[in-house]
């Protein structure tokens, strides 16, 4: 008599189906937040060092911007295998990158762990701080959850959990304590002219002029005040910002989400066609009371770097 042998679960992958990250990743304010990362990564001088010296992003910013997406797609809502390989990749091109520090000097591995918590948590920041402030209602406890959960992301590129903020609250006294270290160097006024004026085919100047400089002006807007001032350049008061970014985000959600997942490389449909219709992302599952978990350490703190509550409309 043959054994019968149940069908293997499929695989959740990293975070799956449970977990704010896989509710959070699927809105397209995403793409404002991955702008508005690049602007504040650029003001440790350390950090956009690397990058100038070991990128050619002037030159593919098309290019840099989707593998960076692929990475958080695949991190995201590919298998935990998809996962653990795309870290490996990740970690194995950074112990053969090195950078001139711009103030003394000193020749450093990318790889550095300070390095690399800054690049996370503002990146994580940047993600949490653009989706609440759009509108998506997210209460305090799920906030601290998805910062919680990125700790497991902050691993695959060669961190120790450990070392990580956990809560929102955390995240903000991580940058109080980074505050004094950053500035708008040469390297961050590179990034800040290139992410205003990116280069594109003549036949597509008026395009970057409506659209793209708009969407890079409203990520700078959505900066903490410390930024802003360290770039030297305003920003609209705070109100007219959310607005804006509320706005934006009405507009983007209205487009089915069936037509933006056709965009290559299309993570979230394999994701449900792995997992089933179930497993479908959706913020505003964010705003349900079951999605809540109990925990310790509710946010007293706000998401944007600068100890600032937003309270999304409603």
């Amino acid at each position: 008599m043959t054994e019968h042998i149940a069908p293997a679960e499929p695989d959740p992958g990293l975070f799956g189906p449970a977990s704010v990250t896989w509710q959070l990743h699927s809105d397209p304010m995403m793409w404002i937040a991955g702008i508005r990362a690049l602007y504040l990564q650029a003001l440790h001088p350390r950090a956009v060092r690397g990058v100038m010296e070991n990128s050619d992003f002037r030159k593919d910013a098309w290019g840099r911007l989707m593998r960076t997406a692929h990475f958080v797609g695949t991190t995201t809502y590919g298998t935990t295998e998809a996962a653990e390989k795309a870290g490996a990749r990740v970690r194995k091109i950074h112990t053969m990158l090195t950078a001139t520090d711009p103030a003394t000097g000193e020749r450093y591995g990318v790889d550095e762990p300070e390095l690399l918590l800054w690049v996370h948590c503002a990146e994580i920041d940047s993600y949490l701080h653009v989706a609440r402030r759009s509108g998506i209602r997210m209460p305090d406890a799920l906030a601290d959850r998805y910062v919680d959960e990125h700790r497991r992301s902050a691993r695959l590129v060669g961190l120790d959990p450990a070392d990580v903020p956990a809560s929102t609250a955390g995240l903000a006294a991580y940058f109080e304590k980074v505050r004094p270290e950053l500035a708008a160097g040469p390297d961050a006024r590179a990034v800040d002219d290139f992410l205003q004026r990116p280069p594109t085919h003549p036949l597509l100047a008026p395009a970057r002029a409506l659209l793209w400089r708009r969407v890079a002006d409203l990520a700078y807007a959505s900066l903490p005040p410390y930024a802003h001032e360290l770039y030297g350049r305003a920003a609209p008061p705070p109100t007219t910002v959310t607005r804006r970014l509320t706005l934006t985000g009405t507009v983007l959600r209205a487009v089915p989400a069936r037509v933006r997942w056709q965009l290559p490389p299309k993570h979230i449909l394999r994701a449900m066609a792995r997992l089933g219709p179930g497993s479908r992302p959706a913020p505003y599952k964010l705003d349900r009371g079951d999605a809540i978990l109990d925990g310790p350490g509710r946010a007293q703190r706000g998401n944007g770097g600068d100890s600032t509550r937003w309270r999304t409309p409603g």
